[in-house]
């Protein structure tokens, strides 16, 4: 397999549906060898739980069967592809090549774990489009790459997105997980970031990676997310663990992950003269994972030895299971009878390039060795012909650099050169300062010079055969040292230096219940905070008692910002990391909806209210008992009578089920709500009214705070007529006086069953309380007290 370029995306996905509206996906990793497996039933007309699926895996490749009837009201994968990974290259595979049969067959043979452990089994019948889907991605790969796919190599997950939290791809984007919505600041000139770019100081593309996965499905399992977080505090309470791990893990080289490839997958038998000199490219391929095998196994002892003290469950999980397992010892040794000890993994074109000609140990191989003499001889020759232009042409600057593009090349100081060049200088280009240039005599050493390392990579690959045999008997250990180094990457590298370089205590750890309430103290928003020194913190309480919040405030006071605050920190606690408050526990969600923003869809041929309603239409169908929903305006692109009875009988829909709600607005008639449900609690951003201008506190407050006629006032700065607003300011005067009226009858007629309410809600938060029996005493009769007295 050849290198996939980086930080590219290596997924090549397999997509089927049929006609009850149930979608299989098969995600081939070919970076790391892994097979993602997922079947679910497309709740949305608009396959918005295939398109975050398709978001979180960001493919290279999508393989579809043939165009069919779709099932009603729905367009069929093959047209979403085209309609929305324009970019993405779609290949229409034969529909005998989505066979569930085959691709149960396929993943019992290649999977390291038994069928058993993954409830192939069991669910074969009832998940056979997935299993469909893996035939034809199998199929492609090993047909596309000249591969084969080695028995018993695989990495599968089955069905994994369920242990997740869910995040449909809107949401990716009205939260800026991955990238801004905006990048420029307005009135400054600071760069907005992402979360992942806020967090992304990993050292390696694996942790970068697993990074990105984790923002986009944090984790659920209370379990795994407080392993990370104990992780956390003994990182930042032992400095010596902190740095010690920071060092070790620089000794890794960047691509560990890639060296996977190589072991898992075989090339075909094919002659060389079909190959050519493809056949040279990936000998140095595989010659390269080697090396970065060996020096990723080199780097264990001092991993090793740092970790041997740690104390919490994952470090020391970590140390038994990779730095005591004698397998990857035995993998060394092995790698050390055949490759020289010296020779080490680099990242400069030319040393990397010998390194790989050199990397067998001498003597081994009569006509390996004559190779390297020329490849020698005719790297000499090029630095003798550098040498030799520098004193002809009195041009002592001259540089000899190297790519694997173009091989050596003359770069020359523009400053050095008077006039022209002399006319055996070739494909002359300028570049910056210098002047980049070949001759015929360069161009045709460096011809020789790379038939000889191709030889020399041919004949190494042969020496290697046994030893890459051999490797591949143990390829289950080398996935378990990839997943480690990528997680101990996100956890040192980002998550701990994101929070040590942080003052003192900004950012502590997040508590977790399983029924309990989501309370956040002094909450900030973790990309804002670092950009606005001033940034003002606000806090949250939401309850099974007390589900649902509705913010008001004026425009510009900070309700957008609030909600995609909250949702972030969920985020950050729920992939096992501190988070910036004072205090906070959570209940743990399954799916993070958002109903933000107000943008025609023009692709889709859908207005504002459309867009709007599709949004809302499938938080609606989704939505759980454990979900968090945010929703900022709702309504507002329609009429006003039409916008406020939808806002009002979503909320009551929401306001029926356990889900915590976050609502923003600014219809005030909403604020009725709270006088008829007890479950709702209105909060507001403070704002000050001087000489007719608002002053924003952008502090959050308790109950209702009417600011009168905040919109007129900004319509008078905006520049409207005098007239215009004295108008709008008597018909206004006369709608409040009615709506008030109303308000007050509903206050008096729910009060009761209101006080009742807060009650069983103070009982329900005494009952997750941490206090001693004395203080859940003193609390018990104060409640009491203030219920006899209509205080509550």
């Amino acid at each position: 397999m050849e290198d996939d370029g980086g930080e590219r995306s290596s997924y090549v996905i397999g997509l089927i549906e049929n006609r009850a509206k149930e979608v299989g996906v098969a995600a081939f990793d070919l970076r790391s060898a892994s097979l993602h497996l997922s079947q679910y039933i497309e709740t949305s007309s608009s396959y918005q739980n295939t398109k975050t699926l398709l978001h979180f895996y960001d493919p290279m490749v999508i393989l579809v069967p043939p165009n069919k009837l779709a099932p009603d009201g729905m367009v069929g994968v093959s047209v979403l592809v085209d309609r929305f990974y324009v970019s993405v290259k779609k290949v229409v595979m034969a529909r005998g090549c989505f066979d569930d049969t085959k691709g149960a067959v396929l993943i019992k043979n290649l999977a390291a774990k038994e069928p058993s452990a993954l409830g192939l089994e069991t669910y074969y019948k009832q998940y056979y489009l997935c299993l469909a889907a893996a035939a034809a991605s199998i199929k492609w790969i090993e047909a596309e790459k000249g591969v084969i796919v080695t028995n018993h190599s695989l990495t599968v997950t089955f069905n994994g997105s369920s242990d997740h939290v869910s995040i449909d791809a809107t949401s990716v984007q009205n939260l800026e997980i991955i990238e801004p919505l905006h990048s420029n600041l307005w009135g400054t000139s600071n760069k907005k970031r992402s979360l992942f770019h806020m967090l992304k100081t990993t050292k390696t593309i694996g942790g970068s990676r697993l990074l990105r996965a984790n923002l986009l499905q944090p984790l659920k399992d209370i379990e795994t997310i407080n392993a990370r977080l104990d992780c956390l505090d003994e990182l930042m309470s032992n400095e010596q663990l902190f740095f010690g791990l920071s060092q070790a893990l620089r000794k890794f080289p960047k691509e560990t992950d890639r060296v996977l490839c190589h072991f898992c997958f075989k090339q075909k038998k094919v002659t060389n003269e079909v190959l050519g000199a493809d056949n040279a490219k990936k000998s140095q391929s595989l010659i390269s994972s080697i090396i970065l095998l060996k020096t990723s196994l080199e780097a264990l002892p001092l991993l090793s030895k740092v970790l041997k003290e740690a104390k919490n469950f994952l470090l020391a999980n970590i140390y038994n299971s990779v730095c005591e397992n004698e397998k990857f010892a035995t993998i060394r040794r092995r790698i050390g009878e055949v490759i020289d000890e010296d020779v080490l993994h680099a990242r400069v074109p030319f040393i990397a390039r010998t390194q790989q000609c050199f990397a067998v140990k001498a003597g081994i191989d009569g006509l390996l060795d004559i190779a390297r003499r020329t490849f020698c001889d005719t790297s000499e020759a090029i630095h003798n012909l550098a040498n030799k232009y520098r004193e002809e042409y009195k041009l002592p600057n001259l540089k000899l650099p190297f790519n694997n593009r173009q091989g050596f090349y003359l770069s020359i100081p523009r400053k050095d050169v008077q006039g022209k060049l002399p006319s055996k200088f070739i494909q002359v280009l300028k570049h910056g300062n210098n002047i980049r240039c070949s001759t015929l005599e360069l161009a045709s050493l460096n011809v020789r010079n790379k038939s000889a390392a191709g030889e020399c990579y041919i004949r190494t690959e042969i020496c290697l055969e046994g030893l890459v045999d051999a490797i591949r008997e143990d390829v289950s250990m080398l996935t378990l040292l990839a997943e480690v180094l990528c997680l101990l990457d996100m956890m040192v590298n980002s998550f701990a230096h994101t929070i040590s370089s942080k003052p003192v205590d900004r950012y502590t750890r997040p508590n977790f219940t399983e029924s309990g309430p989501m309370a956040i103290e002094a909450a900030r928003h973790p990309i804002l905070e670092s950009i606005h020194n001033d940034f003002v913190a606000n806090s949250i309480f939401l309850s099974e008692a007390s589900n649902m919040i509705i913010v008001m405030g004026p425009n510009m006071s900070g309700k957008s910002t609030y909600l995609q605050q909250m949702c972030l920190l969920v985020i950050l606690a729920q992939i096992g990391c501190y988070v910036p408050a004072q205090f906070s526990t959570l209940r743990v969600v399954d799916r993070i909806f958002t109903r933000m923003g107000t943008e025609d869809s023009l692709e889709s041929n859908s207005s504002t209210f459309m867009t709007e309603m599709k949004e809302t239409a499938f938080v609606m169908q989704n939505v759980s008992h454990r979900s968090l929903v945010v929703v900022d305006e709702l309504g507002r692109a329609t009429s006003s009578s039409d916008g406020f009875a939808i806002a009002w009988s979503c909320c009551e829909y929401l306001l029926s089920l356990k889900a915590y709600t976050i609502f923003a607005t600014h219809m005030d008639g909403l604020s009725e709500l709270v006088t008829i449900y007890p479950n709702v609690k209105i909060l507001h951003f403070h704002v000050d009214i001087r000489n007719n201008r608002l002053d924003f506190k952008f502090q959050l407050k308790d109950g209702i705070r009417h600011v009168p006629h905040y919109g007129l006032l900004l319509a008078e700065v905006a520049g409207l007529p005098s007239s215009v607003i004295e108008t709008a300011r008597n018909i206004t005067s006369r709608i409040m006086e009615k709506e008030e009226r109303r308000m007050e009858i509903n206050y008096l007629q729910y009060h009761p069953i209101r006080m009742a309410y807060n009650v069983a809600q103070r009982l329900i938060c005494l009952k997750y309380s941490s206090h001693d029996e004395d203080s859940i005493r003193e609390a018990l009769q104060n409640l009491k007290e203030g219920y006899i007295s209509g205080r509550l």
